[in-house]
């Protein structure tokens, strides 16, 4: 089995693409076979610099790194379509020979009068195709002389395939079934460009030809193109290695109906993009997973539900585990509807599950830029203390940042429901308890604060409450003696003076 994930590099890759690429993968890996990543690029007026890379960083990061591509090398190589150039016009002019195809020599003008001309006629669906293309200027209507003084003068000229009529191309899909297509449906769609470079149906074919791709799994915006992709494989003598198709359904929007956006991501505030893209204007420039805080494998386990359905309960999924189950059989033919709060889940899982110095390691960049310098073992203790408040590893920091810095800004809510003489009389008769302490571990201070609540018939919340806003600023938070512990008798002391000093003003 040999896949393949052949991306534009035109910009960021949505997140439909990445699921295509994880399918491809999931595939290969499961038959042993060969995942390939192929840069489509024929079109240079759409070349985006540094894409390339950006497609290549992010299959990386997600752990799904082809095994033959641009940067791998292969022996089906070159694997940028622009590198192949020199390959495809033979096969175009091949298709002229057989018959199959043609030479088209209107200009941009005369097809949009063409255009223009059928519309008032009442014919709204405009195309080249067998009702067109007699009264057009190509070489099915020119003689052979004038064809020949036209390309001898070196005048532009794109091919185009000739369908033909009245047939009807049936299609096996592995995702949808029987597909069935009318030719007469079907336009006469550019092969070869003026600039001599393929079209991307050509030069699919081409390659999928000579990498031996024996399976193409793709969105199911490219379904509509397989009746031509069937005829040039037909045309061309290949039928025989013509590969098998299977058509993804589509990503949804989270609410509403239409195909997921990047737009959608900007509006309803999250990623479309595994990685950030900075582009020359704000407006074409996204955050990507990675910058969110979301963990790689969440990502994965998150897409792979986005149009397959094991057949089971079971939701959480390692990529091992991915390879083992996946089938194509499995994938639903409607669309996938993008569900924010359960990626949101996944990635909290998956965070959860992850040791604390995994999570340490993810954190020193955030650490570093902070400023937040510390021992690893007051890091790993914090960790522990802070991971099942979080869903993403930045939440960690922010949640917890007043192990770091001084308390920000108290519960005032709080405050004026809870402090009164009576518990500023029970916190500063407490820091003697904590003062006596020999050891500040949480097991002492907590063994002690019980002893000393007993001994005063107080409760807990009579103390509880604003002990924790003078030591974070809110009620909630971790277990109040390990934190305390971690603190240090010292800050303790220190975060309770301030809070008594400052509820009074606050209230």
């Amino acid at each position: 089995m040999r896949v393949r994930f052949a991306p534009s590099p035109t910009g960021a890759l949505h997140i439909g693409g990445i699921r295509t690429a994880l399918y491809n993968y999931l595939l290969a890996k499961k038959q042993k076979g060969t995942f390939i990543l192929r840069i489509e690029d024929t079109d240079r007026t759409r070349f985006v610099p540094g894409a390339e890379e950006y497609i290549l960083e992010a299959l990386n990061w997600l752990g799904i790194s082809p095994d033959e591509g641009p940067q791998q090398g292969g022996e089906f190589g070159p694997y940028r379509q622009s590198e192949r150039k020199g390959m495809y016009a033979q096969y175009a002019m091949q298709l002229v020979e057989n018959g199959h195809a043609y030479y088209a020599f209107d200009t941009p003008e005369e097809l949009n009068e063409m255009r223009e001309r059928l519309k008032k006629e009442g014919n709204h669906m405009a195309r080249y195709d067998q009702s067109t293309r007699m009264n057009m200027k190509n070489s099915l209507t020119m003689s052979s002389k004038e064809v020949k003084a036209w390309l001898d003068a070196g005048k532009p000229y794109t091919i185009r395939i000739k369908i033909p009529e009245n047939e009807e191309v049936v299609i096996q899909d592995i995702v949808r079934g029987e597909v069935i297509f009318q030719s007469n449906e079907l336009d006469d769609k550019v092969m070869l460009k003026t600039d001599g470079m393929p079209t991307y149906h050509m030069a699919n074919i081409v390659d999928d030809h000579f990498m031996k791709i024996t399976h193409v799994i793709r969105g199911e915006e490219w379904l509509s193109s397989t009746a031509h992709h069937k005829y040039l494989y037909k045309f061309l003598d290949w039928e025989d290695t013509m590969p098998q198709f299977a058509h993804l359904p589509l990503i949804l929007k989270p609410v509403g109906s239409g195909k997921l956006s990047k737009r959608d991501g900007k509006k309803f505030g999250f990623p479309v993009f595994p990685l950030s893209w900075n582009a020359d204007t704000e407006e074409e420039s996204f955050t990507g997973f990675r910058e969110a805080g979301y963990i790689p494998e969440a990502l994965l386990n998150f897409l792979a539900f986005l149009g397959w359905n094991p057949g089971t309960e079971q939701e959480m999924y390692s990529l091992e585990n991915l390879i083992e189950d996946f089938s194509l059989e499995r994938v639903n033919k409607s669309g996938a509807r993008f569900d924010i709060d359960k990626i949101k889940w996944f990635n909290q899982q998956y965070l959860h599950a992850q040791s604390n110095e995994e999570i340490l390691l993810a954190l020193r960049p955030l650490l570093k830029e902070k400023a937040w310098a510390q021992e690893d073992k007051f890091l790993l203790s914090f960790i522990d203390l802070m991971k099942e408040r979080a869903s993403f590893y930045p939440d960690i920091l922010e949640k917890g940042y007043y192990f770091f810095e001084d308390v920000k800004e108290y519960d005032e809510k709080t405050i004026r429901k809870k402090w009164n003489e009576s518990s500023k009389a029970a916190l500063l008769d407490y820091q003697k308890v904590l003062l006596g302490l020999d050891t500040f571990s949480a097991s002492t201070i907590e063994e002690s604060t019980k002893s000393y609540l007993e001994e005063k018939g107080l409760r807990f919340g009579d103390l509880f409450p604003m002990l924790r806003v003078c030591l974070s600023g809110s009620t909630k938070g971790p277990s109040v003696f390990e934190m305390m512990s971690l603190f240090g008798k010292e800050k303790v002391m220190k975060r309770i003076e301030t809070g008594v000093g400052k509820f009074s003003v606050l209230i």
